[in-house]
This record gives structure tokens, C-alpha cells and sequence, in this order.
């Protein structure tokens, strides 16, 4: 099964501005990631400051904005920043600030939209693995009440509810795609009333809002600028429904129907769905890999198969137990398991990725040509366990070249480039 790849931006992207609620003039950049790193916010200013990654357990509840962390290293107000990321399908990706709030712009996501697309979007290394519902999930907070159940993508269904002539009860329903949240919710502006200004500044918010940055209402109506949609204040709640979701930390594929949704509330939400959903992967299990390879004990040297491109890279598994026969005569001691054995585990692991794509695989049989560049970076023992991910670098006519890494704890403990040929038995 061919899944998306993850992606990044190519090149880096800036936005400066203010902050809203600090009031912080900030420049933010965007810069790519390696595959599999995530979203992750950076202090440029401070060397110290370690990076805080976009996730529901970093989270902090904060009064009318979204806050990763706390204390002095905190990133405030990053909703919209990360509704632009997430409706991008951006998978990796390092968020550089100079201060400790993402510019405000106009009070949308519009300017951050423009500046991923100027950096480039691009596909590298590894598949993307949604957050997949298995059940129906029901979730409150005070007045934010929430729904999800299981969904081929993400689907908003919001609903806010306001005691003000331009607002009362409005709904958005949306499948959320790159090209939907540009048109319809990026434009849309964040909102406040005129009435809570001074409150919000006597308590350190609201200091870089103006109404060049903010749609604010008065009892009559909206103060210095017209409103771009009719229903622009549903649409900026969605706005920040897409940017909490993120915080998930993998794409979710649900139907959301949010209820008066708060910041606090989703961020609580996405805790509840993290409990419920499942990392989607592609897993064969023993079964399916005794159907597709050839070897038997002791040695088959495969438990399973965790992630699988078709002509392109494959994921595999092997746990390390001391009941491993070659542990009886291979330094009984001091129990290392053997590098040519690592090596052909690796190669078992890639044998998968060729025979796994064909309609008959036990009518053919992978031999393997050539090893080059074979690397034993640590030892291997009992209780570890391997991690095999390889790469096809040449596919010409029968013969496929790939490049094998082995891990352990995240440790590249062995490497090797391999040739490998498909033939019938």
C-alpha cells in the first residue's frame, strides 16, 4: 500500500510583524525539517531556549490563545501559524521567532498561507501515518462542546453562538483541503469586542491588537473595516479548530463537530481523541510475511513489517531475545548477535519490499548480488530491537539497488548498500 509522503518546505520563508496578545514586533521563519521531526517552535534569539514541539502535551490552557509551553521559553498565540501548516499537509517543519509570539499580520491566516507556498512545498523522506478514530468520541468543557467519529479525512461542523446583531448562531461544515482553508478560511480575521479591550490589556492580552489586525465590535456593530465574509466569525473559529488539531501531532481523519470551541477546549479535546485514535501503519504481521518469504526457523529473522512503498522503502522489525539460537555458540558470555546475521535480517527486510509487490511472491525467490559499504556501528544484545528501514536507490531492469540502516534506540548500529535481483524459483 502506497501511502503520502511526508512533507517540507524547500526553501526558508519569513513574516514579520507584532504579536497580538505581547505586542512584540517578531520576525518569524519558516525553514524545512528533516522527515519524521515534526512541527517544532524555535527561539532564535535565545541559544539556550530548547525546541517545543507542536503537541497537545506541551500544551499549556491560556486565556484566549493557544500556548506551547511555560515561562520564560513559552510560544504564545500559535493557532494560526499552525491552522496554515496543518491545512498545508506540512509534516516536518522548524518555526524560528525571535520573540515569543508569531506575528498577528491582519488578524488571519493569509500571510502565512503565502509565505509556505513562496518557500515551496515538497515530499521527501518517509510516509505519513494519520491519527485514525475507531470509535465515536464525545468531549466537554464548559460551554465548548465537542464530537468526533471516524472519517476518510478531516470534516469541520462548527457552530458559535454570540448575543450580538452581526453574529447570534452561525455554522460552517467543510472538508478541510488545501485549497477549501485558502479560500475559505484563511482570509477570515480573528475577532473581539470593544466592551472587553481594557480588561483583556489589564491582564497583559490584546497588547499588539488593533483594528487593522482584529475585527472589533462595538454594540452597533464592527469598528474601522468591513467584514470579508458575511459569517467571517465561524469561519475564523474553524480557522482556529484546524490550527489546535494539529496539535494532535499526525493528520487526524475524523468528522469534528465543535460546539462554541474554545482554545482550552480543543486543546483538551485533541488529549481525549489522542486516547481514542490509533497511528495508522502498515503492518504485516508473522503470517503475512511466512506467505511472502521463504525462510523458516531459526532463520527467519523478520517479526514484522511496520511501513511499505511500493518500489520504494520498507520498514521491518526484529526483536532480539536470548532464545535466539546463535546465542548458544556465538560468545555465550556475553551475548552479541552476530553481524553477518544483522546484515541478512536487513536484507530479509528489503526481500519484503521486492517479493511483497508481486501477485505470486512464493513462485519467485530474491537473490541477493552484491553488498558494499557494510558498517557495524555498536553492538547488538538480547532485549534489544532493530529497526531495518531501506531505501531503493537504482531500480534497472531485474536488478534493485537499495540502501539498509539498522537502528536500535534510535542508534544507527549497523549500514550496508545491497543488490538485489527477483528471479522464478
Amino acid at each position: 500500500m502506497t501511502r503520502p509522503r511526508r512533507r517540507t518546505v524547500a526553501t526558508s520563508a519569513t513574516v514579520s510583524g507584532i504579536g497580538l496578545h505581547l505586542g512584540q514586533p517578531v520576525t518569524l521563519r519558516f525553514d524545512p525539517a528533516p522527515a519524521g521531526e515534526g512541527i517544532t517552535f524555535r527561539r532564535s534569539d535565545r541559544a539556550d531556549a530548547a525546541p517545543i514541539p507542536a503537541h497537545a502535551r506541551v500544551a499549556t490552557p491560556a486565556m484566549l490563545r493557544t500556548q506551547l509551553g511555560e515561562g520564560d521559553g513559552a510560544f504564545h498565540t500559535v493557532e494560526h501559524v499552525l491552522a496554515a501548516v496543518g491545512a498545508l499537509r506540512l509534516d516536518d517543519l522548524r518555526i524560528v521567532l525571535d520573540a515569543p509570539e508569531p506575528p498577528v499580520c491582519d488578524g488571519s491566516a493569509v500571510a502565512f498561507v503565502d509565505a509556505l507556498r513562496s518557500a515551496g512545498l515538497q515530499e521527501h523522506g518517509g510516509a505519513v501515518r494519520p491519527l485514525v478514530l475507531t470509535e465515536r468520541v464525545a468531549f466537554s468543557d464548559g460551554e465548548s462542546r465537542y464530537e468526533a467519529e471516524p472519517a476518510d479525512a478531516l470534516e469541520l461542523d462548527v457552530t458559535i453562538d454570540f448575543p450580538h446583531p452581526l453574529i447570534g448562531t452561525q455554522r460552517i461544515v467543510l472538508a478541510v483541503t488545501p485549497e477549501s482553508f485558502t479560500r475559505e478560511l484563511a482570509p477570515a480575521r480573528t475577532f473581539g469586542f470593544a466592551r472587553d479591550v481594557a480588561a483583556m490589556r489589564a491582564a497583559g492580552l490584546a497588547l499588539g491588537g488593533t483594528t487593522d489586525n482584529a475585527v472589533v465590535l462595538d454594540e452597533a456593530g464592527v469598528v474601522g473595516t468591513t467584514l470579508r465574509y458575511p459569517d467571517e466569525f465561524v469561519r475564523h473559529k474553524a480557522l482556529d479548530c484546524v490550527g489546535d488539531l494539529v496539535l494532535a501531532g499526525a493528520p487526524l481523519r475524523a468528522r469534528v463537530r465543535a460546539h462554541r470551541p474554545s482554545h482550552r477546549g480543543t486543546v483538551l479535546f485533541v488529549r481525549e481523541l489522542l486516547r481514542t485514535a490509533k497511528e495508522e501503519s502498515t503492518v504485516l504481521g508473522i503470517e503475512e510475511i511466512m506467505r511472502i518469504l521463504p525462510h523458516r526457523y531459526p532463520f527467519l529473522l523478520v517479526d514484522r513489517i511496520v511501513e511499505m512503498e511500493e518500489r520504494t522503502r520498507v520498514v521491518g522489525i526484529k526483536n532480539v531475545t536470548i532464545n535466539e539460537p546463535f546465542f548458544q555458540g556465538h560468545f555465550p558470555g556475553h551475548p552479541i548477535m552476530p553481524g553477518v546475521l544483522i546484515v541478512e535480517a536487513m536484507a530479509q527486510v528489503g526481500g519484503m519490499l521486492l517479493l511483497g509487490s508481486l501477485d505470486d511472491p512464493a513462485a519467485n525467490v530474491v537473490y541477493f548480488m552484491s553488498l558494499d559499504n557494510v558498517k557495524f556501528r555498536k553492538p547488538v544484545k538480547p532485549g534489544d530491537q532493530l529497526r531495518f528501514e531501506l531505501t531503493v536507490t537504482q531500480i534497472r531492469g531485474a536488478v534493485c539497488k537499495m540502501h539498509g540502516k539498522a537502528f536500535v534506540d534510535g542508534e544507527v548500529v549497523c549500514e550496508a548498500d545491497m543488490a538485489a535481483m527477483v528471479r522464478p524459483k
